[in-house]
């Protein structure tokens, strides 16, 4: 389902508000039972004071991967993640209790004991609720509705897809094309006079995906499709697909005449104005606090690579304005030395120990925020790539220079998703993330890219 212009799994976002309130009840219920044995509260205060600590734990949950693609396959890879929220979520609580200076009921032992009820509860459910939502009958039935070279992509992407979430493809219809990239196997026949309808009747078809590339000339059978549509069928078509079930735009599949009619691209002064006070207000925090921590880092580069502590490089930004950035030093002084740009790779031996340390931990990000602060960038954007790669990827890749229509940032929607780019399709990979992004964002997508980017760093995803 769409939420504030994003795509969010209709089975997470199910799962989560479940577990927050089967917290909450827990909590609740071992607070009255307390209550009865010697605490004195009201039901109104328990029932804050459960709430407070279910969302916490809600908070951390996300913060720690919980409800991540990686984590929804199944239930019991998640429990020792479940027990870190737990313990997490009490500290967030209590320090909250110290700041308003008040004790609370669920930080004792009827916090304790709901809570570890709470967990059992949700291993259970999650036990049950991916099993019935993996089952074949409860999965929608999808028909493709072409059979060329990016229909065929339909089936990768759904097998790719957890089990949870999956969707069954009953095969592909042709549509008057001359050759057909899907096995002989795949193809849906139709008898003389039997139409589209008849398919979905037949097989219990919920949606119906368009893939056919070239719609003139009777390529695409519209009456069907509105026949079907007005049974309340849905159609979609692929470009649309790809977006939903990946978060991305995939390059193959667009043409300028989608971008132009289709949903999103919104600008406007208020969001411009809320990102911008987000942004100054965010990095002003944020040098206060990593303060300490970019201090000990140019202690550290100093002590074991000398001078100089940062190193510059021109980047591309809105508009293709040209600017500069400052990193901590992670490579050696001569790392270019011929003064050709190159393409960080894995094990690169011109990173140096330090070096990799704080690229795995993104340290050499930081004083990025100065950019953010003067404006150069954002906190959420596409990532700022250096004017001799734009130049080649500007004329290797279509619809590249859509990314810098809006501010890049120091993280971004296909820094959480893919990994490190260091080649042009690797690029074209993040370019698909980033049409996403640049169509799709707002505040809400920030915050969730956000709150990706702590479990980038957490468990090191991507770090180069």
């Amino acid at each position: 389902m769409r939420l504030f212009s994003h795509y969010v799994p209709r089975n997470t976002l199910f799962i989560a508000v479940l577990e927050a309130l089967i917290l909450a009840a827990s909590v609740y219920l071992a607070a009255i039972v307390w209550a009865d044995l010697g605490y004195t509260a009201t039901a109104d205060r328990l029932a804050l004071e459960s709430f407070m600590l279910a969302g916490s734990m809600l908070l951390v949950m996300s913060l720690l991967g919980v409800y991540g693609q990686s984590s929804i396959e199944g239930w019991k890879t998640t429990l020792i993640r479940l027990i870190v929220a737990a313990a997490l979520g009490f500290g967030v609580v209590d320090f909250l209790s110290r700041e308003l200076d008040g004790t609370l009921a669920v930080l004792g032992m009827p916090g304790v004991i709901g809570v570890a009820g709470a967990l059992a509860v949700i291993s259970l459910e999650r036990a049950v609720v991916f099993r019935w939502k993996g089952a074949k009958v409860f999965r929608p039935q999808v028909l493709v509705l072409g059979t060329g070279s990016r229909a065929a992509r339909v089936d990768e992407i759904v097998q790719a897809q957890p089990s949870a979430r999956r969707m069954d493809v009953v095969g592909f219809v042709p549509a008057n094309e001359e050759s057909h990239y899907v096995p002989a196997r795949r193809l849906v026949g139709r008898e003389a006079g039997e139409t589209l309808w008849t398919l979905v009747r037949r097989y219990g078809i919920s949606e119906i995906i368009v893939g056919v590339r070239d719609r003139r000339n009777g390529g695409l059978p519209v009456e069907e499709l509105l026949e079907c549509r007005l049974h309340g069928v849905r159609v979609t078509y692929l470009t649309d697909f790809f977006e939903r079930e990946t978060g991305q735009i995939r390059v193959e599949s667009l043409n300028t005449s989608w971008l132009i009619f289709s949903e999103g691209f919104r600008r406007g002064s208020l969001r411009n104005i809320v990102k911008r006070t987000f942004d100054i207000l965010a990095s002003g925090g944020l040098l206060l606090v990593t303060a300490p921590i970019m201090l000990l880092t140019a202690i550290a580069i100093l002590a074991t690579m000398g001078s100089p502590v940062f190193y510059k490089q021109q980047r591309v930004g809105e508009g293709r304005r040209v600017f500069t950035i400052r990193k901590f030093r992670s490579m050696k002084n001569d790392a270019e030395k011929d003064g050709k740009a190159r393409w960080a790779t894995s094990d690169d031996d011109r990173i140096t120990r330090v070096g990799r340390v704080i690229r795995l931990l993104r340290i050499d990000e930081l004083p990025q925020i100065f950019n953010v602060f003067r404006g150069d960038m954002s906190f959420v954007g596409p990532r700022p790539e250096r004017p001799e790669f734009v130049r080649e990827l500007a004329e290797e890749i279509p619809y590249y220079d859509v990314r810098h229509s809006i501010k890049p940032g120091i993280t971004g929607w296909a820094q959480v998703r893919y990994a490190y780019g260091a080649s042009v399709e690797d690029a074209r990979q993040k370019l698909q993330y980033d049409l996403y992004y640049v169509k799709n964002h707002t505040l809400f997508l920030d915050i969730m890219i956000l709150l990706d980017t702590v479990q980038v760093v957490l468990f090191g995803k991507g770090a180069r």
